[in-house]
């Protein structure tokens, strides 16, 4: 399993990926899941992929080589000459489903599924940044500013600090910040998620960026963050009153009646039923 996540903001764009790849409890190894393609002053694109490990390593190759045509007579489109992210985004739709026509089937033969997710996003020359995430079929959707993020793999123990912070408006510093708290949260709660992790931070209109970091166990700002993270959300939870049951002195009473519901019933006797 892994964990990727991507946001985009209006000052930018931030990327952020585990390196951990587990084939079973005795395998576990390190390989990168994101893949940097940078053109300065022309275009800036990451690629994020989260799922089997030979099927996205495959994708990846063929995303280089990957044409599409228009027409017969028209000049092949790649990630190269693309004219916008959607068009860089359907090539890789493309290679991922060259991929699937070429190993769905044996995969299934073997017991394997086709299980590949992608976050692929960045910048070309004539229009804004744009975020896009694939499934396995090759088909994909686009981030919105409702909807300024996408995660892929192991994504639920990272969701709740994105969805209560993030905005299209907050600076890249902090959105960087965040989904390191977000990262935090997955290796603290999953085994499948680990380090290395790779941090990338595009700001509009750069088409390139120096904002490129391999963060390991003894990095001092994740150390400070882990630190800092863990001890505030203890102060703030010990900073809420505790329930009290048996009629305490509070402004706030667990115990009343809810205004649309019985309480649960107890079950006393074999004989008794819920309806």
């Amino acid at each position: 399993m892994t964990y990727c996540v991507a946001i985009k903001l209006n000052a930018g764009l931030v990327f952020l990926s585990d390196s951990r790849t587990n084939a079973g409890l005795d395998q576990i190894s390190t390989f990168r899941k994101m893949i940097v393609y940078e053109k300065p002053g022309d275009r800036f694109m990451v690629l994020l992929s989260a799922g089997n490990l030979s099927i996205s390593q495959s994708v990846r190759e063929m995303l280089q080589v990957e044409q599409l045509k228009e027409y017969d007579n028209s000049e092949p489109i790649t990630i190269w000459n693309a004219k916008s992210m959607f068009d860089a985004t359907r090539v890789l739709g493309a290679a991922v489903r060259h991929v699937h026509e070429r190993d769905a089937a044996s995969l299934k033969q073997s017991g394997v599924d086709f299980n590949v997710s992608l976050i692929f996003g960045g910048q070309i020359a004539g229009e804004g940044m744009r975020l896009f995430q694939m499934y396995s079929a090759g088909n994909f959707i686009e981030a919105t500013a409702e909807t300024p993020y996408f995660q892929i793999g192991e994504s639920k123990y990272g969701k709740p600090v994105l969805d209560r912070v993030l905005t299209p408006d907050i600076p890249l510093n902090e959105a960087a910040k965040c989904a390191l708290v977000s990262m935090d949260s997955t290796l603290k709660s999953n085994l499948s998620v680990g380090l290395p992790l790779d941090l990338v931070v595009y700001e509009a209109n750069s088409f390139q960026t120096d904002k490129v970091v391999c963060i390991d166990e003894q990095n001092p700002y994740l150390k400070m963050l882990r630190d800092n993270w863990g001890g505030k959300l203890r102060e703030v939870f010990d900073s809420i009153e505790d329930p009290l049951w048996n009629g305490g002195q509070t402004h706030v009473p667990l115990m009343v009646s809810a205004q649309r519901h019985q309480p649960l019933r107890k079950i006393g006797t074999p004989a008794e039923r819920l309806i």
